[in-house]
């Protein structure tokens, strides 16, 4: 490739890259996304296609303001991609729950939300507590052991598969070049210009945006940045098609705008995508059953397990390289959440070539310092 053939090089073709890509393309910039392809661990087939914010920013106050900014973004991003694509993403936000079984989890949901909402510079939230019979107005139904919960009305969801699709086919539109097959080997600098290795020749590009999820770890220094991970594997049960009964979604299954089923939300220190813990299966698909027990005579039509993209904090990483002008992460878990706020705002600040100071101090690599000297 001429050293002038792109002025971004998008590392990783999963939903933090395809939607940054984007972004970046409506800027008038011209766009490489560099992909390893279907052999990939990719995090973006296992996603859960929740727009969460409720529980978003404990320990880091900045990161609900950040969520909250995305999930008011979606509704006219989901709307541009139809009228760009065709394609309909299904975003709906009608709020969402955090259900309860016990009197003890609701005391510890309550606990944790009144953490949260005391954090200096916490923005207004607008979760609430519920007894049960508010949320069976709602949700008619519950299980017998759901004794409450919380609502927040910022919460929503998409059709996962259809919003990967999209961004790609919006890509494709806007005259993004996509390499499969291209896992980036190694990163140089030379002159104004970078220099990325892969198996199939060498891609020049004037900036890099480093979108690769867990592998940042890897790429990042490379550029004189950081990335540090803490990968772990997650498992999702799907059902057959069942008739409308769930039409808000909860934190730990939703129903599709297709009729399925998604119950998930677990957490295993793994870095095997290929392995599935029935035990973990089995204990989500109880919880779920005891929420709505409709449920019990629903067939699983399938189950499958991926890799979260998952900072050491749990928080985005978003950081410009000093060593290496022109050289960016975009690094985070919530990849369906912060797909607007990808493609709308920071896209545009690496097109400009400066990430504005107000991401950077909150969601900085940096803070990993700051912790261990504390």
């Amino acid at each position: 490739m001429a050293a002038s053939d792109y002025d971004v090089a998008v590392v990783g073709g999963g939903l933090v890259g395809v939607a940054t890509a984007w972004g970046l393309a409506r800027e008038g910039c011209r766009v490489v996304v560099l992909d390893e392809g279907d052999r990939a661990v990719r995090a973006s087939r296992g996603n859960f296609a929740l727009v969460w914010v409720q529980s978003k920013g404990l320990g880091l106050a900045p990161y609900a303001g950040w969520t909250i900014r995305s999930s008011n973004a979606w509704g006219g991003f989901a709307q541009t991609l139809k009228d760009e694509t065709g394609l309909d993403v299904a975003f709906q936000r009608p709020g969402g729950f955090h259900l309860s079984l016990s009197e003890r989890e609701l005391e510890v949901r309550a606990t944790n939300l009144k953490r949260l909402h005391n954090q200096p510079g916490i923005v207004d939230y607008r979760t609430e507590m519920m007894d049960r019979s508010q949320i069976a107005k709602m949700l008619p139904d519950i299980g017998p052991e759901v004794v409450g919960g919380s609502f927040c009305p910022l919460d929503g969801h998409v059709n996962s598969l259809r919003l990967f699709r999209t961004l790609h086919t919006a890509n494709k539109a806007r005259g993004v070049t996509y390499l499969p097959s291209h896992r980036v080997e190694s990163i140089t600098r030379d002159g104004d210009e970078f220099q990325l290795v892969t198996a199939h020749g060498t891609v020049s590009a004037g900036k890099v945006a480093l979108a690769a999820g867990n592998a940042n770890m890897r790429l990042a220094p490379m550029v004189g940045l950081e990335a540090p991970m803490k990968p772990e594997r997650g498992q999702i049960v799907v059902t057959e098609r069942l008739r409308p009964f769930l039409n808000h979604p909860v934190v730990t299954l939703r129903q599709t705008d297709e009729g399925t089923v998604m119950i998930g939300d677990s957490k295993e220190e793994s870095t095997d995508p290929t392995g599935l813990t029935l035990g973990v299966s089995a204990t989500e698909a109880e919880r779920a059953v005891r929420m709505f027990p409709l449920l019990s005579r629903a067939n699983v039509v399938r189950t499958w397990s991926a890799i979260r993209v998952m900072t050491q904090d749990g928080f985005p990483i978003y950081d410009e390289s000093e060593t290496h002008p022109g050289a960016f992460t975009v690094c985070c878990h919530s990849g369906v959440t912060l797909a607007a706020n990808h493609a709308l705002t920071v896209a545009p600040m690496i097109a400009r070539g400066s990430l504005d100071k107000s991401l950077v101090a909150p969601f900085s690599a940096r803070r990993f310092h700051v912790q261990e000297a504390g």
